[in-house]
């Protein structure tokens, strides 16, 4: 009898280790994938924000300078897709909403033949007025990604990297 109580007590802790370490596998498999999903989206956006900061900047120099410009568009398309690939649902959602408020300032500063910056640029005003739009878009997914990586974040209320309007706190 003590034979067969050895033979169970050691099966059991053989089953209960085994147990245990295949748990511990998933549970480290899943922590892994989530750091890893966690990366791939912090460097998806720092990609979206500093392509925006970029030709932002090109744009406006380019009308203060009254000169032309030039920028890699199909690079901020690409930039868009995978931030939008990564992200959750509700980052994304910000996403698309930014990225269609660009457009429209794109259509603004940038893709109006009539308003060439060697021919007739903008304003400072004028350029800043047209920033106001994807400024706030940004302000909303800058604070959704902060939302979606820590619940602890709080909301940002002013806008930073590329936007050129004036801020809410000088309106």
């Amino acid at each position: 009898m003590a034979l067969l109580d050895t033979l169970v007590t050691t099966a059991a802790g053989a089953v209960a280790a085994t147990i245990g370490v295949l748990v511990g596998g998933i549970v480290t498999h899943r922590a892994q994938d989530r750091q890893w999903l966690r990366d791939k989206q912090l460097l998806a956006y720092q990609e979206l924000i500093s392509h925006y900061a970029r030709f932002t900047m090109v744009i406006s120099r380019a009308h203060a300078d009254r000169r032309g410009w030039d920028y890699d568009w199909s690079e901020w398309s690409a930039a868009l897709t995978r931030a939008g690939l990564v992200a959750p649902a509700a980052v994304t959602a910000e996403i698309d909403n930014f990225g269609r408020a660009v457009g429209i300032f794109l259509d603004q500063v940038a893709r109006d033949p009539e308003r060439d910056p060697t021919r007739d640029p903008l304003s400072k005003e004028e350029f800043a007025l047209a920033s106001r739009a994807p400024a706030q878009a940004q302000v909303r997914l800058v604070n959704a990604v902060r939302r979606s990586l820590s619940k602890d974040q709080k909301a940002l209320p002013f806008w930073m990297g590329g936007s050129l309007a004036d801020s809410p706190d000088n309106t």
